[in-house]
């Protein structure tokens, strides 16, 4: 590995900065970074990982997978559109079950759906109308998924079980990370039902 680096049985460590990070298989843990070295080190990750790909399903699956485990969220996933401006369907996710639908304008994800903007809930309990799909969830954040065109195709989903796990550099990271969708692909211009 890396120097400075050593192997730990099915685990591989690499070197990012000052940092020592574990992967398992291509799973970062980037626990240990301060947010923004971590954020860009996912980014790079995944543009690796998603290289030639053109499925938006897959992707959101891959970048569902590697958020989550990267920062040990509690739940991290989509809400895609079914039904532009009236309906958000789960779609691929790691954590607890999830909500199957949301309406525009219902709780943190229909309401970025509706605002196209992204949202940070430190406090949950604080968010008028918030939908609790799992009791531990504490703080949120939700940021839009446009593709090439424009056009809303989902929603990323991110909940932690501790208040204020959030902040600006969440923001910036995430949108980001679902700036792949933006990417002109002939496969992200179909029907995502």
């Amino acid at each position: 590995g890396p120097a400075g680096c050593r192997s730990i049985s099915h685990k591989r460590e690499a070197c990012v900065g000052d940092f020592t990070v574990s992967m398992a298989e291509t799973a970062l843990d980037l626990r240990g970074l301060p947010k923004p070295l971590a954020y860009e080190t996912l980014h790079q990750h995944l543009t690796h990982v998603l290289e030639g790909v053109d499925d938006e399903i897959t992707a959101m699956a891959t970048i569902s997978s590697l958020v989550h485990h990267a920062f040990g969220f509690l739940w991290t996933g989509f809400y895609r559109v079914v039904v532009p401006g009236r309906l958000l369907r789960v779609g691929p996710y790691q954590g607890s079950l999830g909500c199957l639908e949301i309406a525009y304008g219902k709780g943190v994800c229909g309401t970025a759906a509706v605002s196209r903007k992204s949202i940070l809930v430190r406090d949950v309990s604080q968010f008028p109308g918030h939908i609790a799909c799992d009791a531990r969830a504490c703080s949120e954040i939700v940021v839009p998924v446009v593709d090439a065109m424009g056009v809303l195709r989902a929603v990323l989903d991110v909940d932690a079980d501790r208040v204020s796990a959030f902040d600006e550099d969440d923001v910036r990271g995430l949108l980001q990370i679902v700036d792949w969708f933006a990417a002109p692909r002939p496969a992200l211009h179909g029907p995502l039902g």
